[in-house]
């Protein structure tokens, strides 16, 4: 009886393993859809003489495109361009690239 026992918790244990590892063949992810649109508003004045407007964008924060404002920025040289950030397409995933002086 005692084999017998066994057995079966082998068969059980067996069972539910390869059910498992059934399961897991079949997992799907959520992907978020792609951006919106940059926003558009006004900016108001800058806060002196020199300062730049840096574009905001849309980050993604758990699952959610979530709009970060844009701010007035003192260029690091007094030709400096904002390269506003961006996101952009790879495969069927997106890419974050960060604002930059140039």
């Amino acid at each position: 009886m005692n084999m017998k026992q066994a057995v079966l918790a082998g068969v059980m244990l067996a069972s539910s393993a390869l059910t498992a590892c059934a399961s897991q063949a079949y997992v799907a992810y959520q992907v978020a859809p792609p951006p919106a649109p940059m926003a558009v508003g006004a900016v108001g004045y800058a806060p002196g003489p020199g300062f730049m407007w840096a574009d905001g964008f849309w980050d993604l924060r758990g699952g959610r495109w979530v709009w970060v404002g844009g701010a007035w920025r003192r260029p690091p040289h007094g030709h400096a361009v904002w390269v506003r950030p961006y996101w952009e397409q790879h495969g069927r995933s997106w890419r974050f690239r960060k604002g930059y002086w140039r």
